[in-house]
């Protein structure tokens, strides 16, 4: 019996030592050296304050911010945890609506979707297609330059700032294909909205010192 045992266990103890600590510290290590900000979830401060992860959406309510595309993500309800209530861009819970292209519930959200995007950004033209759709993940921090550029004229109203200096903006925070040739040209809301901010506090800074 121990002869049997014996080698068993010995094997369990250097899997484990080799598969549970050696390797996750090997990587963890090489992470680090490597591209510590990625391996820290791509964090993201201001005024030495984490404001959100360059990797994952956000909600973004005010008129003063370009929003982002929906989020179907949700959360247990806390007055009763067998059901879900709504959670936009919950990490914990990454998931599309998993809608089929038949569900009234789905037809019935894009529809107001694309009703509150015309309202908010005063347009009767065309809805980006992002704007009122979910992405399968429920996180995605980006937007299409489409979608971008329809929110421009609202975000520089509402900041008292000129179209063509948000506009501008909006072209330098662009990101082009993955390798020229993978996905498509996208906007990272949330770097986006920080630019915003710091344009806005320098502008401000600006008039201080011409007075």
């Amino acid at each position: 019996m121990l002869a049997t045992l014996r080698p068993a266990l010995v094997m369990i103890l250097f899997m484990t030592a080799l598969t549970g600590i050696a390797y996750p510290l090997a990587v963890t290590s090489l992470s680090q050296a490597v591209f510590p900000e990625r391996a820290n979830g791509s964090l993201l401060t201001r005024d030495g304050h984490v404001v959100g992860s360059a990797l994952i959406g956000q909600t973004f309510t005010s008129g003063r911010y370009f929003q982002g595309r929906p989020s179907a993500t949700v959360a247990p309800d806390p007055a009763d945890p067998s059901k879900t209530v709504s959670a936009p861009y919950n990490a914990a819970n990454s998931a599309g609506s998993n809608a089929g292209p038949t569900s009234k519930t789905l037809v019935d959200r894009v529809q107001t979707g694309v009703a509150d995007y015309r309202q908010a950004n005063g347009s009767a033209g065309p809805v980006p297609a992002d704007a009122a759709t979910t992405s399968a993940s429920g996180l995605d921090p980006h937007i299409s330059p489409a979608n971008a550029a329809a929110q421009v004229e609202r975000v520089a109203t509402a900041r008292n700032l000129p179209s063509a200096r948000v506009r501008a903006l909006v072209e330098a925070a662009t990101e082009e294909r993955t390798l020229g040739f993978l996905g498509e040209r996208r906007v990272n809301v949330l770097l986006l909205n920080l630019a915003l901010d710091d344009e806005q506090k320098d502008s401000q800074q600006a008039s201080i010192q011409s007075r």
